[in-house]
C-alpha cells in the first residue's frame, strides 16, 4: 500500500537513503530536519506514518513523539523511532514515549521497509476494527458509508460523510477551515476555504429534518465544531 511518510532526521545522508527506499515502494515522503520543522509541517500535513530520529538539535525525537501523542488529531499517527542507542532501557524509553516501533542505526533497509509496511497494515487494520461511530442519535456505518439518525437512514454524499466522521471522532473542539481541508480532504488538495462552508451547509440540511443540525456549531472567526452535549 502506498502512503505518505514523514522523515524527521537531521542527518541528510540518512534521510536521502530512507527516502529513496520509501519512494522505490511508491510512498510519498515529507522531510524535516528538526522537531521544530516537523511541527510546522504537521500543522497543514497529516502523514500516514512518522519516522523520527531520537537525537536531533533542539527538541529530541523522544520529546517530539511525547508532544504528538498528546495532540487529539496527531496522536493517531503511527510512529517509528530511529536511534544509535542500543541499550534495552533506551528501547523501553523510546517505546514508553509513545513510539509504535523502534529501530537501531545503522538501518538495515529491508528490515526498515518491512517494519514500515507492518506499521501501515496495523494502522489500517485499527481503522477498520470499529465499524460504526455514534453520538447524539447520529450513527455512521463505516463499512457501507451509510448515515442513520435516530434509527432512520438519511442520504449523504461522500464529502459530507467524511466531514461528519471527522467531527464525530474529534468532538467539542474547534477546527478552522484550513484544518478541515487538510484533515478531511487531505494535504496537497488545493481547494478554497469556501468549500468547507458549502459542505457544512449541505451537512446541516441533511441533519435538519432530524433536529440535529444544531450540533454543528459555527464559532465566529475561528471555524466549526461538533458539540456532543452529553460530554459537556
Amino acid at each position: 500500500m502506498s502512503a505518505t511518510i514523514m522523515l524527521v532526521e537531521d542527518e541528510q545522508p540518512i534521510r536521502e537513503m530512507l527516502r529513496y527506499s520509501l519512494e522505490k515502494h511508491e510512498h510519498t515522503v515529507i522531510e524535516a530536519e528538526s522537531s521544530r520543522q516537523a511541527l510546522e509541517i504537521l500543522m497543514t500535513n497529516r502523514p500516514d506514518l512518522l519516522v523520527v530520529d531520537w537525537m536531533m538539535p533542539g527538541e529530541s525525537g523522544v520529546e517530539l513523539v511525547k508532544r504528538l501523542k498528546k495532540d487529539e488529531v496527531l496522536a493517531e499517527i503511527p510512529t517509528m523511532m530511529l536511534t544509535a542507542r542500543v541499550e534495552e532501557m533506551d528501547k523501553v524509553k523510546g517505546l514508553e514515549s509513545g513510539a509504535d516501533d523502534y529501530m537501531t542505526k545503522p538501518v538495515a533497509i529491508k528490515e526498515f521497509q518491512a517494519r514500515v509496511n507492518a506499521l501501515l497494515r496495523r494502522s489500517a487494520g485499527g481503522q477498520t476494527e470499529k465499524s460504526t461511530i455514534e453520538s447524539q442519535g447520529i450513527k455512521l456505518n463505516l463499512a457501507n458509508h451509510q448515515l442513520s439518525v435516530d434509527g432512520k437512514l438519511a442520504l449523504i454524499g461522500s464529502s459530507e460523510f467524511n466531514l461528519l466522521k471527522f467531527f464525530m471522532t474529534h468532538k467539542n473542539k474547534v477546527y478552522s477551515r484550513t484544518q478541515l481541508l487538510d484533515f478531511v480532504w487531505g494535504h496537497g488538495v488545493y481547494l478554497e476555504e469556501r468549500t468547507v462552508d458549502v459542505h457544512m451547509l449541505r451537512l446541516r440540511k441533511i441533519l435538519k429534518p432530524f433536529s440535529k443540525h444544531h450540533l454543528l456549531v459555527t464559532v465566529r472567526g475561528m471555524g466549526y465544531l461538533f458539540s456532543d452535549e452529553s460530554s459537556q
